[in-house]
C-alpha cells in the first residue's frame, strides 16, 4: 500500500509567522482546538448534519458526487453575525467552469450554526487572519460538502487547481472514509513551488493565503462501499462578499 504524505504541521502559536512567509500553514486536530479554546467533542456533535447534506444541483460536469450547504457571515471582533442567506457567487477569472452564475444552496441546518462552538471556530480564524492583514470585519462563506463516490469517481474541485478570490480560505477535514486519492496540491500563484499532502485526521485544517496560492484536491475513488470525503471550507473576504455586482 502506498503511504500517504501528512501535511507539515504547524503549531498555533507559530501560525502568523508560518502563514505570512508560506502562504500557507496546517494546524493539527488538537492545534486547531488550542486555537479555537474548544472541545473536538462539540465539533464531533456536528458530524450527523453532513448526513443530511442535499444533491449540488448547480454541478456542470454532469455529476451527481457533490452534496452540501452554504451560509454567509460577518465576524468582526468577538462577534459572528449571521447574514440572510444569498447566493454563493464567483467571477469566471477565479471559477471557469461554475463562475458567472448565481447559486442558491440550500442553507446551513440552525442546529449547527447555533451551536456554541461555530462562532467560536469562525471567531478563531478571523483572528488569524487580522493577525495578517489587520484588524477588520471580515465576511466570511461556509460551506459543508461531502464528495463521495457512489458513480465511481468524485471531484472535490471540479474546476480544477484555481483560487477562490477571497483573502484566507481554511479547509477543515471532517470525514475521508472508505475512499482513496483525494491529494491536496499548493501552488505559489507567481512561482514554480508546489508541495502535496493528504488530509486524513479529521479536523485537520488547512489555511491558504489566496492572493499567493492556488490549491486543487485530487478526485477521490471507492475504497469501499458508501466512501466519502467530508469538509468544511470557509472563505474570508476583507470589504464584503463577492456578488455579482461587486464583482
Amino acid at each position: 500500500m502506498t503511504s500517504l504524505l501528512a501535511p507539515p504541521i504547524t503549531s498555533p502559536d507559530a501560525l502568523t509567522d508560518t502563514l505570512r512567509s508560506r502562504g500557507h500553514a496546517a494546524l493539527s486536530p488538537s492545534g486547531l482546538a488550542q486555537l479555537a479554546c474548544l472541545d473536538l467533542d462539540s465539533l464531533a456533535a456536528w458530524l450527523p448534519s453532513w448526513e443530511r447534506l442535499p444533491p449540488d444541483a448547480y454541478l456542470r460536469d454532469g455529476g451527481r458526487y457533490r452534496r452540501r450547504r452554504h451560509g454567509s457571515f460577518v465576524a468582526t471582533g468577538e462577534a459572528l453575525l449571521q447574514v440572510p442567506h444569498r447566493a454563493h457567487w464567483q467571477p469566471v477569472s477565479y471559477n471557469a467552469l461554475h463562475g458567472g452564475l448565481e447559486r442558491w444552496f440550500e442553507p446551513l441546518e440552525p442546529a449547527l450554526v447555533a451551536a456554541p462552538a461555530w462562532p467560536r471556530l469562525i471567531v478563531s480564524l478571523a483572528t488569524a487572519c487580522s493577525a495578517i492583514k489587520g484588524t477588520q470585519p471580515w465576511y466570511v462563506e461556509a460551506h459543508q460538502f461531502r464528495i463521495d463516490t457512489t458513480d465511481g469517481i468524485g471531484r472535490p474541485t471540479p474546476e480544477g487547481a484555481h483560487r477562490d478570490g477571497v483573502d484566507f480560505v481554511a479547509v477543515i477535514l471532517v470525514s475521508r472514509e472508505g475512499v482513496k486519492g483525494g491529494e491536496t496540491r499548493i501552488f505559489e500563484a507567481d512561482g514554480p513551488a508546489g508541495l502535496r499532502f493528504t488530509l486524513t485526521q479529521p479536523w485537520t485544517t488547512l489555511l491558504l493565503d489566496d492572493e499567493r496560492v492556488v490549491h486543487e484536491t485530487t478526485p477521490i475513488q471507492p475504497a469501499a462501499a458508501g466512501g466519502h470525503r467530508d469538509t468544511l471550507v470557509l472563505t474570508f473576504r476583507a470589504h464584503g462578499f463577492q456578488d455579482p455586482a461587486a464583482g
